[in-house]
Protein backbone atom coordinates (compact mmCIF):
# COMPACT_ATOMS: atom_id res chain seq x y z
CA UNK A 1 0.00 0.00 0.00
CA UNK A 2 1.36 3.42 -0.80
CA UNK A 3 2.81 5.81 1.64
CA UNK A 4 -0.27 8.37 2.40
CA UNK A 5 1.05 11.75 2.75
CA UNK A 6 -2.09 14.49 3.88
CA UNK A 7 -2.44 17.43 5.92
CA UNK A 8 -3.67 15.62 8.94
CA UNK A 9 -0.65 13.02 8.78
CA UNK A 10 1.44 10.23 7.69
CA UNK A 11 0.15 6.99 7.36
CA UNK A 12 0.97 3.62 5.73
CA UNK A 13 2.19 -0.40 6.13
CA UNK A 14 5.28 -1.40 7.90
CA UNK A 15 8.40 -2.25 5.82
CA UNK A 16 8.92 -2.36 2.78
CA UNK A 17 10.55 0.44 0.59
CA UNK A 18 11.09 3.96 1.85
CA UNK A 19 8.64 6.22 0.56
CA UNK A 20 6.66 3.47 -0.62
CA UNK A 21 5.53 2.36 3.24
CA UNK A 22 6.01 3.46 6.44
CA UNK A 23 9.61 2.69 7.11
CA UNK A 24 12.08 4.23 9.49
CA UNK A 25 13.60 6.61 7.12
CA UNK A 26 9.52 8.12 6.35
CA UNK A 27 9.32 8.46 10.04
CA UNK A 28 12.54 10.63 10.38
CA UNK A 29 11.64 13.00 7.73
CA UNK A 30 7.74 12.80 8.73
CA UNK A 31 9.07 14.26 12.13
CA UNK A 32 12.09 16.76 11.65
CA UNK A 33 9.61 18.59 8.96
CA UNK A 34 7.05 18.89 11.98
CA UNK A 35 10.35 20.47 14.19
CA UNK A 36 10.61 23.04 11.53
CA UNK A 37 7.39 23.57 11.09
CA UNK A 38 7.19 23.95 15.10
CA UNK A 39 10.53 26.17 15.00
CA UNK A 40 9.42 28.28 12.42
CA UNK A 41 6.19 29.35 14.66
CA UNK A 42 7.75 29.60 18.51
CA UNK A 43 8.37 32.54 20.28
CA UNK A 44 12.15 34.05 20.16
CA UNK A 45 14.25 31.68 22.26
CA UNK A 46 11.26 29.82 23.58
CA UNK A 47 12.02 26.29 24.53
CA UNK A 48 9.90 23.54 22.42
CA UNK A 49 7.65 20.97 24.68
CA UNK A 50 5.93 18.58 22.60
CA UNK A 51 3.71 14.99 23.74
CA UNK A 52 4.66 12.12 22.43
CA UNK A 53 1.83 9.44 22.87
CA UNK A 54 0.89 5.77 21.05
CA UNK A 55 -1.70 2.97 20.68
CA UNK A 56 -0.73 -0.50 21.20
CA UNK A 57 0.43 -1.71 17.78
CA UNK A 58 3.50 -4.19 17.43
CA UNK A 59 5.03 -1.07 15.55
CA UNK A 60 4.26 1.58 18.16
CA UNK A 61 7.26 1.59 20.66
CA UNK A 62 9.60 1.14 17.63
CA UNK A 63 8.08 4.50 15.84
CA UNK A 64 7.72 6.09 19.59
CA UNK A 65 11.59 5.99 19.63
CA UNK A 66 12.66 7.21 15.79
CA UNK A 67 10.17 9.87 17.05
CA UNK A 68 11.12 11.07 20.03
CA UNK A 69 15.01 10.48 18.95
CA UNK A 70 14.40 12.75 16.42
CA UNK A 71 12.50 15.64 18.32
CA UNK A 72 15.09 15.26 21.01
CA UNK A 73 18.00 15.76 18.05
CA UNK A 74 16.24 19.01 17.15
CA UNK A 75 16.46 20.09 20.15
CA UNK A 76 12.76 20.03 21.65
CA UNK A 77 11.73 18.32 25.06
CA UNK A 78 9.61 15.41 25.08
CA UNK A 79 7.08 14.64 27.07
CA UNK A 80 6.45 10.57 26.55
CA UNK A 81 2.88 9.45 27.91
CA UNK A 82 3.56 6.34 26.22
CA UNK A 83 0.31 3.48 25.49
CA UNK A 84 -2.11 5.95 25.78
CA UNK A 85 -5.12 7.31 23.64
CA UNK A 86 -5.65 9.99 21.36
CA UNK A 87 -8.14 11.99 23.71
CA UNK A 88 -5.38 11.58 26.78
CA UNK A 89 -2.83 12.59 23.99
CA UNK A 90 -4.56 16.10 23.12
CA UNK A 91 -5.84 16.65 26.71
CA UNK A 92 -1.72 16.35 28.50
CA UNK A 93 -1.07 18.70 25.91
CA UNK A 94 -3.53 21.07 26.78
CA UNK A 95 -2.55 20.19 30.52
CA UNK A 96 1.08 20.53 30.31
CA UNK A 97 1.41 23.69 28.22
CA UNK A 98 3.33 22.05 25.33
CA UNK A 99 3.91 23.05 22.08
CA UNK A 100 2.32 20.18 20.13
CA UNK A 101 1.93 16.34 19.87
CA UNK A 102 2.22 13.26 17.97
CA UNK A 103 0.24 10.24 18.51
CA UNK A 104 1.52 7.31 17.05
CA UNK A 105 -1.88 5.44 15.63
CA UNK A 106 -3.47 4.40 12.70
CA UNK A 107 -6.80 4.31 14.49
CA UNK A 108 -9.21 2.00 13.22
CA UNK A 109 -6.81 0.71 10.24
CA UNK A 110 -5.15 -3.29 10.75
CA UNK A 111 -2.40 -3.55 12.76
CA UNK A 112 0.35 -3.73 9.93
CA UNK A 113 -0.99 -0.31 9.71
CA UNK A 114 0.28 2.91 11.66
CA UNK A 115 1.21 6.60 11.44
CA UNK A 116 1.47 10.15 12.90
CA UNK A 117 -1.38 12.42 13.56
CA UNK A 118 -0.40 16.06 14.36
CA UNK A 119 -2.01 17.98 17.27
CA UNK A 120 -0.88 22.01 17.52
CA UNK A 121 -0.31 23.89 20.95
CA UNK A 122 -4.16 23.56 21.62
CA UNK A 123 -4.33 19.91 21.51
CA UNK A 124 -6.21 19.93 18.39
CA UNK A 125 -5.39 18.46 15.30
CA UNK A 126 -3.59 20.95 12.74
CA UNK A 127 -5.62 22.75 10.46
CA UNK A 128 -5.26 22.77 6.63
CA UNK A 129 -3.63 25.53 6.34
CA UNK A 130 -0.81 24.32 8.99
CA UNK A 131 -1.15 20.66 6.94
CA UNK A 132 -0.08 22.32 3.42
CA UNK A 133 2.36 24.34 4.77
CA UNK A 134 3.95 21.07 6.61
CA UNK A 135 3.75 18.90 2.95
CA UNK A 136 5.93 21.75 1.90
CA UNK A 137 8.69 21.48 4.00
CA UNK A 138 8.89 17.54 3.29
CA UNK A 139 9.20 18.51 -0.23
CA UNK A 140 12.16 20.71 0.35
CA UNK A 141 13.77 18.23 2.96
CA UNK A 142 16.19 21.37 4.15
CA UNK A 143 16.20 20.52 8.04
CA UNK A 144 18.16 21.28 10.94
CA UNK A 145 19.06 19.72 13.90
CA UNK A 146 20.17 20.87 17.37
CA UNK A 147 23.81 21.07 18.61
CA UNK A 148 25.14 18.75 20.97
CA UNK A 149 24.59 21.18 24.00
CA UNK A 150 21.08 22.43 22.97
CA UNK A 151 19.69 18.63 22.43
CA UNK A 152 16.32 17.92 24.06
CA UNK A 153 15.34 16.39 26.94
CA UNK A 154 12.69 12.92 27.15
CA UNK A 155 10.52 12.91 30.37
CA UNK A 156 8.09 9.84 31.11
CA UNK A 157 4.73 10.75 32.10
CA UNK A 158 2.57 7.71 33.37
CA UNK A 159 -0.15 9.89 34.59
CA UNK A 160 -1.81 10.57 31.56
CA UNK A 161 -4.49 8.62 31.50
CA UNK A 162 -5.34 9.38 35.20
CA UNK A 163 -5.24 13.47 34.71
CA UNK A 164 -7.78 12.68 31.92
CA UNK A 165 -9.95 10.76 33.85
CA UNK A 166 -9.74 13.55 36.69
CA UNK A 167 -10.83 16.09 34.18
CA UNK A 168 -14.00 14.20 33.04
CA UNK A 169 -14.94 13.41 36.36
CA UNK A 170 -14.79 17.15 37.42
CA UNK A 171 -17.70 17.72 34.46
CA UNK A 172 -20.95 19.00 35.97
CA UNK A 173 -22.27 16.50 33.25
CA UNK A 174 -20.88 13.47 35.15
CA UNK A 175 -22.90 12.18 37.62
CA UNK A 176 -20.64 9.65 39.58
CA UNK A 177 -22.88 9.20 42.10
CA UNK A 178 -25.62 7.93 40.61
CA UNK A 179 -23.59 5.86 38.47
CA UNK A 180 -21.98 3.95 41.36
CA UNK A 181 -25.67 3.43 42.95
CA UNK A 182 -27.10 2.43 39.52
CA UNK A 183 -24.56 -0.73 40.11
CA UNK A 184 -24.18 -0.89 36.37
CA UNK A 185 -22.86 -4.55 35.09
CA UNK A 186 -20.47 -3.47 32.14
CA UNK A 187 -18.46 -5.36 29.76
CA UNK A 188 -15.42 -3.64 27.49
CA UNK A 189 -14.16 -4.69 24.44
CA UNK A 190 -10.58 -3.08 23.96
CA UNK A 191 -9.55 -4.23 20.94
CA UNK A 192 -6.47 -5.57 22.54
CA UNK A 193 -5.03 -1.85 22.37
CA UNK A 194 -5.15 1.24 25.09
CA UNK A 195 -8.84 1.22 25.55
CA UNK A 196 -8.22 -2.57 27.32
CA UNK A 197 -6.72 0.11 29.84
CA UNK A 198 -8.50 3.54 29.50
CA UNK A 199 -11.77 2.57 29.49
CA UNK A 200 -11.92 -0.27 32.80
CA UNK A 201 -9.92 2.14 34.94
CA UNK A 202 -12.50 5.08 33.84
CA UNK A 203 -15.26 2.91 34.56
CA UNK A 204 -13.74 1.66 38.46
CA UNK A 205 -13.59 5.37 39.32
CA UNK A 206 -17.12 5.83 38.19
CA UNK A 207 -17.50 3.20 40.61
CA UNK A 208 -18.66 0.76 38.65
CA UNK A 209 -18.10 -2.72 40.32
CA UNK A 210 -19.27 -5.21 37.60
CA UNK A 211 -16.75 -4.87 34.98
CA UNK A 212 -15.82 -7.51 31.89
CA UNK A 213 -12.77 -6.79 29.35
CA UNK A 214 -12.83 -8.65 26.36
CA UNK A 215 -9.61 -8.52 24.59
CA UNK A 216 -8.53 -5.82 27.15
CA UNK A 217 -3.94 -7.28 27.17
CA UNK A 218 -2.71 -4.13 24.98
CA UNK A 219 -0.51 -6.97 22.82
CA UNK A 220 -1.15 -4.83 19.63
CA UNK A 221 -2.60 -7.99 18.03
CA UNK A 222 -6.05 -7.14 17.28
CA UNK A 223 -8.62 -9.86 18.16
CA UNK A 224 -11.03 -8.91 15.37
CA UNK A 225 -11.08 -6.10 12.73
CA UNK A 226 -10.53 -3.18 14.52
CA UNK A 227 -13.07 -0.61 13.50
CA UNK A 228 -16.26 -1.00 15.38
CA UNK A 229 -18.79 -2.04 12.76
CA UNK A 230 -21.65 -4.45 13.63
CA UNK A 231 -20.26 -6.90 11.64
CA UNK A 232 -17.13 -7.14 13.47
CA UNK A 233 -18.49 -7.19 17.42
CA UNK A 234 -20.19 -10.82 17.55
CA UNK A 235 -18.05 -11.76 20.54
CA UNK A 236 -19.69 -8.78 22.13
CA UNK A 237 -23.16 -8.92 21.35
CA UNK A 238 -23.27 -12.95 22.06
CA UNK A 239 -21.75 -12.82 25.22
CA UNK A 240 -23.81 -9.83 26.33
CA UNK A 241 -27.00 -12.22 24.88
CA UNK A 242 -25.75 -14.90 27.17
CA UNK A 243 -25.31 -13.19 30.70
CA UNK A 244 -26.66 -9.99 32.41
CA UNK A 245 -25.23 -6.83 31.46
CA UNK A 246 -26.13 -2.97 31.30
CA UNK A 247 -24.19 -2.12 28.52
CA UNK A 248 -21.39 -2.95 26.61
CA UNK A 249 -18.36 -0.71 25.30
CA UNK A 250 -16.78 -0.94 22.01
CA UNK A 251 -13.88 1.28 21.15
CA UNK A 252 -11.18 1.59 18.27
CA UNK A 253 -7.07 0.68 18.88
CA UNK A 254 -6.86 4.72 19.66
CA UNK A 255 -10.32 4.79 21.69
CA UNK A 256 -11.92 8.23 19.92
CA UNK A 257 -14.19 6.11 18.78
CA UNK A 258 -17.21 4.54 20.77
CA UNK A 259 -19.44 2.07 19.85
CA UNK A 260 -22.53 1.03 22.33
CA UNK A 261 -23.87 -2.54 23.15
CA UNK A 262 -27.51 -2.53 24.65
CA UNK A 263 -28.50 -4.87 26.82
CA UNK A 264 -30.47 -7.54 24.77
CA UNK A 265 -26.86 -7.90 22.79
CA UNK A 266 -28.19 -5.79 19.74
CA UNK A 267 -25.89 -2.64 18.65
CA UNK A 268 -26.93 1.13 19.72
CA UNK A 269 -25.38 2.15 16.42
CA UNK A 270 -22.58 4.43 16.21
CA UNK A 271 -24.46 7.32 14.51
CA UNK A 272 -26.35 7.29 17.74
CA UNK A 273 -23.85 7.43 19.98
CA UNK A 274 -23.05 11.16 19.37
CA UNK A 275 -26.97 11.45 19.18
CA UNK A 276 -27.80 10.07 22.66
CA UNK A 277 -25.15 12.39 24.36
CA UNK A 278 -26.53 15.33 22.97
CA UNK A 279 -29.98 14.23 23.82
CA UNK A 280 -28.60 13.64 27.16
CA UNK A 281 -26.80 17.23 27.09
CA UNK A 282 -29.16 19.27 25.64
CA UNK A 283 -32.08 18.29 28.44
CA UNK A 284 -29.68 20.01 31.02
CA UNK A 285 -28.06 23.14 29.05
CA UNK A 286 -29.51 24.58 25.44
CA UNK A 287 -26.39 25.10 22.88
CA UNK A 288 -25.87 24.74 19.40
CA UNK A 289 -24.87 21.15 18.18
CA UNK A 290 -22.49 20.11 15.01
CA UNK A 291 -21.56 16.97 12.98
CA UNK A 292 -20.61 16.18 9.49
CA UNK A 293 -22.11 15.70 6.55
CA UNK A 294 -22.21 11.85 6.60
CA UNK A 295 -24.02 12.07 10.04
CA UNK A 296 -27.34 11.02 10.93
CA UNK A 297 -30.79 13.50 10.67
CA UNK A 298 -31.26 12.05 13.83
CA UNK A 299 -28.54 14.77 15.32
CA UNK A 300 -30.75 17.43 13.55
CA UNK A 301 -34.13 16.48 14.89
CA UNK A 302 -32.90 16.28 18.39
CA UNK A 303 -32.01 19.96 17.98
CA UNK A 304 -34.70 21.39 16.75
CA UNK A 305 -36.60 19.38 19.69
CA UNK A 306 -34.57 21.51 21.98
CA UNK A 307 -35.16 24.78 20.04
CA UNK A 308 -31.28 24.87 19.21
CA UNK A 309 -29.28 25.65 15.83
CA UNK A 310 -28.18 22.54 14.26
CA UNK A 311 -25.08 22.72 11.56
CA UNK A 312 -23.35 20.66 9.10
CA UNK A 313 -19.29 20.36 8.22
CA UNK A 314 -17.05 18.70 5.75
CA UNK A 315 -15.56 15.30 7.32
CA UNK A 316 -13.32 15.23 9.83
CA UNK A 317 -12.22 16.23 13.32
CA UNK A 318 -10.58 19.29 12.12
CA UNK A 319 -13.72 20.71 10.40
CA UNK A 320 -16.22 19.37 13.11
CA UNK A 321 -14.14 21.48 15.08
CA UNK A 322 -13.80 24.69 13.51
CA UNK A 323 -17.53 24.68 12.98
CA UNK A 324 -17.95 24.30 16.28
CA UNK A 325 -16.12 27.03 17.12
CA UNK A 326 -18.04 29.08 14.75
CA UNK A 327 -21.30 28.89 16.15
CA UNK A 328 -20.61 28.10 19.57
CA UNK A 329 -21.69 24.31 19.66
CA UNK A 330 -22.00 23.05 23.60
CA UNK A 331 -21.72 18.79 21.69
CA UNK A 332 -20.69 17.95 18.27
CA UNK A 333 -18.95 15.07 16.48
CA UNK A 334 -19.04 12.70 14.08
CA UNK A 335 -21.32 9.75 13.17
CA UNK A 336 -18.50 7.55 13.81
CA UNK A 337 -19.12 7.54 17.31
CA UNK A 338 -16.72 10.29 17.77
CA UNK A 339 -18.04 12.53 20.69
CA UNK A 340 -16.78 16.14 20.80
CA UNK A 341 -17.38 17.91 24.37
CA UNK A 342 -15.37 21.22 24.83
CA UNK A 343 -16.41 21.28 28.10
CA UNK A 344 -13.32 19.21 27.86
CA UNK A 345 -11.75 19.62 25.11
CA UNK A 346 -12.37 19.64 21.61
CA UNK A 347 -11.52 16.37 20.23
CA UNK A 348 -13.16 12.91 19.77
CA UNK A 349 -12.94 11.20 22.98
CA UNK A 350 -14.50 7.49 23.92
CA UNK A 351 -13.76 7.97 27.81
CA UNK A 352 -16.11 11.19 27.89
CA UNK A 353 -18.19 9.22 25.96
CA UNK A 354 -18.75 6.34 28.19
CA UNK A 355 -19.11 8.71 31.49
CA UNK A 356 -21.64 10.89 29.58
CA UNK A 357 -23.94 7.79 28.57
CA UNK A 358 -23.70 6.32 31.57
CA UNK A 359 -24.99 9.55 33.00
CA UNK A 360 -27.58 9.15 31.00
CA UNK A 361 -29.02 6.04 31.56
CA UNK A 362 -28.20 5.92 35.35
CA UNK A 363 -30.70 9.66 35.57
CA UNK A 364 -32.92 7.97 33.38
CA UNK A 365 -33.20 5.25 34.98
CA UNK A 366 -34.01 3.55 31.57
CA UNK A 367 -32.43 0.85 29.52
CA UNK A 368 -30.17 1.59 26.47
CA UNK A 369 -32.72 -0.21 24.04
CA UNK A 370 -35.42 2.42 25.69
CA UNK A 371 -33.21 5.35 25.12
CA UNK A 372 -32.48 4.03 21.62
CA UNK A 373 -36.70 3.76 20.85
CA UNK A 374 -36.92 7.48 22.18
CA UNK A 375 -34.59 8.77 19.30
CA UNK A 376 -35.61 9.84 15.56
CA UNK A 377 -35.60 6.52 13.52
CA UNK A 378 -33.32 6.80 10.25
CA UNK A 379 -30.92 4.05 8.71
CA UNK A 380 -27.94 4.67 7.23
CA UNK A 381 -26.03 2.20 4.65
CA UNK A 382 -22.46 2.89 3.92
CA UNK A 383 -20.07 1.49 1.16
CA UNK A 384 -16.94 2.01 -0.74
CA UNK A 385 -16.20 1.66 -4.07
CA UNK A 386 -13.07 1.78 -5.75
CA UNK A 387 -11.73 4.86 -8.36
CA UNK A 388 -9.69 4.47 -11.68
CA UNK A 389 -6.84 6.61 -11.11
CA UNK A 390 -7.31 8.57 -14.47
CA UNK A 391 -10.78 9.42 -12.89
CA UNK A 392 -11.08 13.22 -11.18
CA UNK A 393 -13.55 12.86 -8.52
CA UNK A 394 -14.39 16.56 -8.99
CA UNK A 395 -15.62 16.25 -12.74
CA UNK A 396 -17.92 13.26 -10.87
CA UNK A 397 -19.37 15.30 -8.56
CA UNK A 398 -20.16 18.03 -10.80
CA UNK A 399 -21.64 14.95 -13.15
CA UNK A 400 -23.63 14.30 -10.29
CA UNK A 401 -24.58 18.02 -9.33
CA UNK A 402 -26.42 18.46 -13.25
CA UNK A 403 -28.08 15.33 -12.73
CA UNK A 404 -29.68 16.45 -9.06
CA UNK A 405 -30.03 19.74 -10.14
CA UNK A 406 -33.57 20.14 -8.81
CA UNK A 407 -32.54 18.83 -5.35
CA UNK A 408 -30.76 20.40 -2.36
CA UNK A 409 -26.73 20.29 -3.19
CA UNK A 410 -24.16 20.55 -0.85
CA UNK A 411 -20.29 20.84 -2.02
CA UNK A 412 -18.66 21.74 0.78
CA UNK A 413 -16.78 17.72 1.17
CA UNK A 414 -17.65 15.64 -2.14
CA UNK A 415 -21.29 16.53 -2.88
CA UNK A 416 -24.41 15.25 -0.47
CA UNK A 417 -27.49 15.39 -2.46
CA UNK A 418 -30.64 16.19 0.17
CA UNK A 419 -34.17 14.61 -0.65
CA UNK A 420 -36.81 15.55 1.08
CA UNK A 421 -37.04 12.35 3.45
CA UNK A 422 -33.45 11.02 2.64
CA UNK A 423 -29.86 11.76 1.36
CA UNK A 424 -26.81 10.55 0.51
CA UNK A 425 -23.06 11.76 0.26
CA UNK A 426 -20.37 10.70 -1.77
CA UNK A 427 -17.19 11.90 -1.27
CA UNK A 428 -12.96 10.92 -1.85
CA UNK A 429 -11.33 9.25 1.07
CA UNK A 430 -8.30 11.36 2.52
CA UNK A 431 -6.47 7.75 3.05
CA UNK A 432 -7.57 5.78 0.46
CA UNK A 433 -7.95 5.67 -3.69
CA UNK A 434 -11.69 4.90 -2.99
CA UNK A 435 -15.15 6.89 -2.76
CA UNK A 436 -17.49 6.64 0.18
CA UNK A 437 -20.77 6.71 -0.08
CA UNK A 438 -23.24 7.20 2.56
CA UNK A 439 -26.94 7.03 2.47
CA UNK A 440 -30.20 7.54 4.90
CA UNK A 441 -33.78 6.85 4.94
CA UNK A 442 -36.17 6.30 7.18
CA UNK A 443 -36.40 2.40 6.02
CA UNK A 444 -33.39 0.34 5.84
CA UNK A 445 -34.80 -0.71 2.43
CA UNK A 446 -34.79 2.47 0.88
CA UNK A 447 -31.30 3.90 2.03
CA UNK A 448 -29.84 -0.02 0.89
CA UNK A 449 -31.80 1.37 -2.66
CA UNK A 450 -30.39 5.06 -2.65
CA UNK A 451 -27.07 3.36 -2.21
CA UNK A 452 -27.31 1.19 -5.25
CA UNK A 453 -29.03 3.93 -7.82
CA UNK A 454 -25.81 6.05 -6.69
CA UNK A 455 -23.65 3.16 -7.26
CA UNK A 456 -25.16 2.89 -11.02
CA UNK A 457 -24.93 6.08 -11.69
CA UNK A 458 -20.76 6.51 -10.99
CA UNK A 459 -20.59 3.46 -13.17
CA UNK A 460 -22.51 4.70 -16.05
CA UNK A 461 -20.40 7.87 -15.85
CA UNK A 462 -17.15 6.05 -15.24
CA UNK A 463 -17.60 3.71 -18.80
CA UNK A 464 -18.18 6.71 -20.38
CA UNK A 465 -15.64 8.04 -23.01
Amino acid sequence: MPLIKSISGIRGTIGGKVGENLTPIDVVLFTSAFTTFLFENRSKNHKLKVVVGRDARISGEIISKIVVATLQSAGIDVIDVGLSTTPTVEMAVILEKADGGIVITASHNPMEWNALKLLNAKGEFISAADGKKLLKIIDENDFSFAQVDQLGGCFIDNKAINRHIEAILQLEAVCKDEIANADFSVVVDGVNSTGGIAIPQLLRVLGVKNITVLNGEPTGVFAHNPEPLPEHLHEISNFIKNNRVDVGFVVDPDVDRLAIVMENGELFGEEYTLVAVADYILQHKKGNTVSNLSSTRALRDISEKYGVQYATAAVGEVNVVEKMKEVNAIIGGEGNGGVIYPALHYGRDALVGVALFLSYLAKCKKKCTEIKASLPTYFIAKTKISIPTQCSPNQLFEHLSKLYKNEKINRIDGIKIDFSDSWVHIRASNTEPILRIYAEAQSEEKSQLLVKEVINVIEEYLQLP
